[in-house]
């Protein structure tokens, strides 16, 4: 079954619905305070992506791109996608939702970092991520796992 993956608004209402997900924290309350700031209503600038089933958004993701020049992960330097919060909700686990998002940010071509959640690593193997070699000062204590688009991977 295939999903639609939509960009999210930066609205009261996406923030509501923000509120039912696990990881629920800074990035959100920063939303939170641009719009209490500057009342802006249904902006498209935001770096988070869903998956509504009916009016209900059951998965979300935040993509940020990170420019080659901040490459801490991938050599050569490049490019790349930072992949965080992806979370499904739990009556909707195990139906496809996070791949569905997952195979949406390998569409824009770019190699991915993401640092997976306890109990997640089975997930992103399926995904064909693979961890780095972990260093110390780079990592902090964060596991990270990479994704190469394939005309790239080595």
């Amino acid at each position: 079954m295939t999903y639609k993956v939509e960009k999210l608004k930066v609205n009261y209402k996406t923030l509501e619905e923000f509120k039912r997900f696990k990881e629920y924290g800074l990035q959100e309350l920063s939303m939170l305070e641009d719009l209490e700031a500057n009342i802006i209503e249904n902006d498209s600038d935001s770096p988070f992506y869903g998956i509504y089933f009916g009016d209900k958004l059951v998965a979300r993701m935040s993509l940020y791109q990170v420019e080659a020049k901040f490459n801490r992960y991938f050599n050569p330097p490049q490019d790349y996608l930072e992949l965080w919060k992806l979370e499904v909700l739990p009556d909707y686990q195990h139906r496809g939702f996070g791949t569905a998002l997952v195979n949406f940010a390998k569409c824009f071509g770019l190699a991915i970092k993401t640092n997976p959640r306890v109990k997640s690593k089975e997930f992103w193997e399926r995904m064909d991520f693979t961890p780095v070699e972990y260093e110390m000062e780079r990592d902090l204590g964060e596991n990270p796992l990479v994704w190469f688009p394939k005309e790239i991977n080595k």
